[in-house]
């Protein structure tokens, strides 16, 4: 697997100042401003553009939001609705097409105060920072940011991430036997480098995905965030509605898609989720 010269250093330099931009919003609440372009291009050391566009990324995500004359703040908070109560499983299967990947970017750096969050473990220790676009039958479906613990997985390849699963290399190389991800999924809109990659116009509607992994020792092992083509990707769920749930209820919450009162009995709803890769026209 080769490393893209031509867009390796522009992602990992994009990555890095989104990270640190998101780390003064997690330290805010909504409605509290974040320095200025210009002091944040001091801070980073940065160029104007570079950061801009880092900016513009998190606008669309709706995490910031522009006053003109008046700065940057920190956007409202989103609404959270979870698919299925942690105590259900639910099951991923692979999607259809023959999947393949282009290296972006193959680095080994310092975790960051944000990433170390994420991971537990210290702003300065090590982690794979891998950055890949993802194809099916030879299209860019996907631009995938992986962050790995390198202590747990010491000596990970590029060729592992290229031939067969992930997991299955550190399970069975590294001792790691991944249980548990935790996985969000929001809609978003691609940006200007984004959509390069992944041919389609900028702006353009995905699905941003964020994933974080634990092994059976409750160690946080990965975190992933993804960005995949609205056009070509979409998530279906399979619901199981038995008929002995289907009364009205007046509990609060309900399932996403089933307007409340509708089938449940307040009871989990079992269900499956497949992704889907829609055939280009």
């Amino acid at each position: 697997m080769e490393i893209d010269p031509a867009a390796s250093g522009a992602m990992l330099k994009r990555e890095r100042v989104r990270d640190a931009i998101l780390e003064l919003i997690e330290a805010r609440h909504p409605g509290d401003a974040i320095p200025s372009e210009r002091a944040l291009c001091a801070q980073l050391g940065v160029s104007r553009p570079t950061l801009r566009a880092a900016v513009d990324e998190l606008v669309v995500a709706g995490l910031l939001v522009r006053e003109h004359g008046r700065g940057m703040f920190v956007a409202a908070e989103k609404i959270t609705q979870e698919l299925v109560s942690e105590h259900n499983a639910f099951s991923l299967p692979r999607a259809g097409g023959a999947w393949s990947s282009r290296l972006l970017e193959f680095s080994t750096l310092p975790a960051g105060a944000r990433i170390s969050r994420k991971l537990r473990i210290s702003p300065a220790a090590e982690i794979l920072y891998v950055a890949r676009l993802r194809l099916v039958d030879g299209s860019p479906i996907a631009i995938e940011h992986l962050h790995v613990r390198t202590d747990l997985a010491p000596g990970l390849t590029s060729e592992e991430l290229q031939q067969g699963d992930l997991y299955e290399h550190l399970c069975d190389r590294h001792g790691v036997h991944v249980s548990e991800a935790v996985q969000s999924i929001e809609p978003t809109v691609v940006t200007r480098a984004e959509a390069e990659l992944l041919q389609v116009p900028e702006v353009s509607p995905a699905l941003l995905f964020e994933r974080l992994t634990t092994d059976t020792e409750g160690r946080a092992v990965e975190y992933v965030h993804s960005v995949y083509r609205g056009d070509r990707y979409r998530i279906v769920s399979r619901l199981t509605l038995s008929a002995h749930n289907a009364r009205p209820t007046t509990k609060e919450g309900h399932h996403p898609g089933i307007p409340p009162g509708d089938f449940t009995n307040g009871e989990p709803v079992p269900f499956s989720t497949r992704g889907v890769v829609q055939q280009s026209i």
